[in-house]
């Protein structure tokens, strides 16, 4: 059995993570997702907790799927969960430097492969940074993210939680 890890922070999840995992699920048995804890980025504006909550209800039609939040290193959890493969999306260009470098050593640690999935350009831009900051200040995401992240996202800022 092929088994696919796809990690991220998915802080949201978005339509461009969304996007990866069904492409993934067409060529793996299993596909596990990961919602990770990163500390280089800022803040996280939901808990592990409520991405995998999130990240459930918007791949519930993906029979194939899993969803683990962890906080410890990736390839611990390649190990974990036996992956064949760790599965990242690319955006753009810039995003293979880094992903690259993360690839290499992740293959030094565990002797787990990265395969790469380049996004649609109709998701090349979305960013979860990105929405953080237009949902935070009002503006209107739900092209960009599964329903229940936008629910999220609309209840957390109209609440004045941050």
């Amino acid at each position: 059995m092929t088994i696919a890890l796809i990690p991220g922070s998915f802080d949201p999840f978005h339509n461009g993570h969304l996007e990866v995992v069904e492409r993934a699920t067409l060529q793996f048995d299993s596909v596990v997702v990961a919602a990770l804890r990163n500390p280089q980025k800022s803040e996280a504006l939901f808990d592990l907790d409520q991405r995998r909550e999130m990240m459930a209800e918007s791949m519930a039609h993906l029979p194939t799927v899993s969803i683990v939040a962890v906080s410890t290193l990736l390839v611990e959890v390649a190990k974990e969960v036996n992956a064949s493969a760790i599965v990242k999306g690319l955006r753009a260009v810039s995003d293979f430097e880094s992903e690259l470098q993360m690839a290499q050593m992740n293959r030094q640690l565990s002797g787990v492969e990265t395969m790469f999935i380049p996004s649609s350009s109709s998701h090349s831009f979305i960013a979860s940074r990105l929405l953080r900051e237009v949902a935070r200040y009002g503006g209107d995401v739900s092209a960009f993210v599964p329903p229940p992240v936008d629910r999220a996202l609309r209840k957390k800022f109209e609440e004045g939680t941050l």
